[in-house]
């Protein structure tokens, strides 16, 4: 039985990583979209409401529910609460404030209020990847991992990933000035 939980908490953590991963882009291309001007910016935001709508409710909420369901059963069925996995359940916690940061921008958006440049929305797409890594790290190497080379491992990831994005920033910028 212990499996079949574990299959299942791990399908439903990849359709929330997913849909976290998605919704943030969407939340891009519907800011970008004020940019346009009418009947396109109209035509735009329109289909990206739609499609925002359909996956925050349709696949992110329940993906997040379910692995809430799952994980914890996980738990119970492993029986103990080793250190990785209290440190693990720490970035979990994480996660689910991520996650609610990114209900309250659906709400933005659905009210028409848009406080954040597209620019700004990457970057914050950026943190589910931190999460992700530092998550799965924890649940594979769990012990054989040392908590002071980890989070060392982590915070270069993150400085290398915020190096990536300001490259890819002064390209696209570069590009679109000629």
């Amino acid at each position: 039985m212990y499996q079949y939980v574990k299959a299942l908490h791990i399908i439903f953590i990849v359709t929330w990583f997913s849909g976290m991963f998605y919704i943030v882009r969407l939340f891009i291309y519907n800011t970008e979209a004020n940019e346009k001007a009418e009947p396109e910016k109209a035509i735009l935001k329109q289909q990206f409401n739609i499609m925002i709508r359909r996956l925050w409710f349709g696949i992110t909420w329940p993906s997040a529910v379910l692995t809430l369901i799952f994980g914890p059963w996980m738990w119970y069925m492993y029986g103990t609460l080793d250190n990785w996995l209290a440190i693990k359940l720490c970035f979990v916690v994480g996660l689910y404030a991520y996650h609610f940061t990114l209900h309250a921008l659906y709400k933005q958006q659905a009210n028409g209020v848009f406080k954040y440049s597209s620019g700004q929305l990457r970057i914050w797409n950026e943190v589910a990847t931190i999460f992700l890594i530092a998550i799965v790290m924890l649940a594979v190497v769990k012990q054989g991992l040392s908590v002071v080379w980890g989070l060392t491992g982590l915070f270069l990831f993150v400085i290398l990933l915020m190096s990536a994005i300001k490259i890819y920033k002064a390209i696209r910028t570069k590009s679109n000035t000629q």
